[in-house]
């Protein structure tokens, strides 16, 4: 496989972004497949783990020209923010490169302004140069805790991280189960420098009722150490449904 291909889960929108920074904002979503970790809380397994889903089924072989028709197709225009998830996308790196330089020839001549894309990161697979030049794409960054069933062999931090902590358009977003693991993001926050108003606390759930359920003990945390948090709004609208 080439550049001019990418590996696709799924294409959907328009939605909303239900997290992070970018929260209610209206949105298109290319969700790759392919992942690097095994998150045992993960929403979108589907996306990586053969064990549960069939990936031959689940997962398509798509030429750039192919997902940029299939946005088109649902509405996308330059105007809109375009998310691209996972799974882990860096994986496909240089082809999500090549989607991106194309997005930019197609760009009506008059408009002056980058199309706003977001990418949606694990934090282990550093941005290429051509990513970080990028003055209209942000990375929103989720490292992952104990509580997510890694183990973290060698080192915790990783260069990938560390490279994520110095882009000033790297957000991060942190996904919690328990009140423990607010002391975890803490030291994380801590070890790479991490100014306050970057750093999102999500509480993790797939239904509306799980996720609420979480503000209670994040909010006051959150506050006290110049966070910032974030609900999942799609969940809260949708549930665990596919395809918003």
């Amino acid at each position: 496989m080439n550049n001019d291909h990418l590996v696709v889960a799924e294409i959907f929108g328009p939605t909303f972004q239900g997290e992070g920074p970018s929260l209610g904002q209206r949105a298109f979503f290319l969700r790759l497949g392919g992942c690097n970790l095994t998150c045992s809380w993960c929403d979108t397994q589907y996306t990586w783990n053969a064990e549960r889903y069939n990936l031959q089924e689940e997962l398509t072989t798509m030429t750039i020209l192919e997902v940029y028709e299939r946005l088109v197709e649902l509405g996308y225009t330059w105007r809109d923010l375009l998310v691209i998830t996972g799974g882990e996308p860096l994986l496909q790196a240089s082809r999500i490169d090549a989607l991106l330089a194309f997005l930019d020839e197609e760009r009506p001549t008059y408009v002056r302004a980058y199309r706003r894309v977001e990418i949606e990161t694990n934090g282990t697979v550093s941005p290429t140069e051509a990513m970080v030049a990028r003055t209209a794409l942000s990375f929103n960054v989720s490292p992952k805790l104990l509580s997510s069933g890694q183990r973290f062999p060698g080192r915790r931090i990783q260069q990938a991280l560390i490279d994520f902590s110095i882009i000033h358009s790297a957000r991060f977003k942190f996904v919690v189960t328990s009140p423990v693991d607010i002391l975890e993001v803490e030291e994380l926050v801590k070890s790479l420098r991490i100014p306050a108003d970057r750093v999102w606390i999500m509480p993790e759930g797939v239904t509306k009722e799980s996720v609420e359920a979480k503000f209670a003990w994040i909010a006051p945390m959150a506050l006290e150490r110049g966070w910032n948090m974030t609900t999942r709004l799609h969940v809260s609208i949708w549930s665990s449904a596919r395809g918003h």
